[in-house]
């Protein structure tokens, strides 16, 4: 007997808004088998207007409303069962965020929680990632997003450490990251990586996912330091244009790109690790996951 449900998982951070729909396969004594079916990213930017000015613009709120009712309409005509909205770092600090939660509510009729960066680390935990590490060595997770990078230290299998960081590509870009925030940050990592000989990083986001592409690397190949130190300079001897129009790079990954390498290559500068893995997983993949295993509250359709 095969049945299939389909599920769907709204990610809205600083730089980016997602919906993925994924069908869950499930099988009489089988381990269900979760397919990605589609996949939208709209660069809004939200972590523009709030780590800045405080509140989500007008022009904001109106794209945000235009695409949270696409993404409604997109769920329907895919027959999605399920779903659930989660919105991060950019969203939790805005002053209006509330408000943006209310208006969607009322005229999308998609309901948003806004997660903090514990809670959003926990929902990334739930994706496969067991399956891309050996239970014998130890690593860093580094997830950077566009407000926030959340960062843990998993031994044997187990995390062991976790912290949520105010660095990301959006703030990094506009020049609002403390150095206060930045010794924080390596204070923490060299003192939960210290007791361990030898480390490898995990890397997520859109960034980390963009590079291992373009390195032409086979999935489950690591990418190594001085792979990333490369790229890393070289992508800053081309301008913002050059980088679209020579590096073939959206528009809206062409300049968060640096920042974000930026973030993976200092956490293997402190850390002490040589490679970083790059399994494509993300919040998205984790919402979906959570929602199958009943541990996060979501939205029949």
């Amino acid at each position: 007997m095969l049945t299939i449900k389909k599920y769907a998982a709204i990610d809205i951070g600083s730089n980016a808004v997602r919906l993925l729909i994924s069908n869950i396969i499930e099988q009489e004594g089988q381990a269900p088998k979760f397919k990605k079916s589609s996949l939208v990213r709209v660069p809004i930017r939200l972590g523009s207007d709030v780590f800045i000015n405080g509140n989500i613009s007008e022009e904001n709120t109106h794209r945000m409303l235009d695409t949270m009712t696409a993404f409604n309409l997109l769920m329907k005509s895919h027959k999605v069962i399920a779903y659930k909205a989660c919105a991060t770092s950019a969203m939790r600090e805005a002053k209006n965020g509330n408000d943006i939660v209310k208006l969607i509510s009322k005229k999308a009729k998609i309901d948003i929680d806004i997660i903090n960066g514990e809670e959003e680390a926990a929902i990334i935990a739930a994706t496969d990632l067991h399956s891309y590490i050996k239970e014998d060595k130890t690593y860093l997770y580094v997830d950077v997003g566009g407000g926030s990078t959340e960062f843990s230290v998993i031994h044997l299998g187990e995390t062991v450490a976790s912290k949520s960081f105010k660095i990301g590509t959006v703030r990094l870009l506009n020049d609002i990251v403390k150095k206060e925030t930045w010794m924080e940050l390596e204070d923490w990592v060299k003192h939960n990586t210290m007791a361990y000989d030898k480390l490898d990083l995990i890397g997520s986001g859109g960034n980390i996912n963009k590079i291992f592409k373009i390195s032409g690397k086979s999935l489950g190949k690591p990418l190594t330091y001085f792979y990333l130190t490369t790229y890393y300079n070289k992508l800053q001897t081309y301008s913002y244009e050059e980088r679209i129009t020579e590096l073939e790079l959206n528009q809206d990954r062409a300049d968060v790109i640096i920042p974000a390498t930026r973030i993976y290559l200092s956490a293997m500068k402190w850390s002490g690790a040589k490679d970083i893995y790059v399994p494509k997983i993300g919040l998205s993949d984790g919402i979906i996951k959570s929602i199958y295993h009943n541990t996060v509250s979501s939205v029949t359709v």
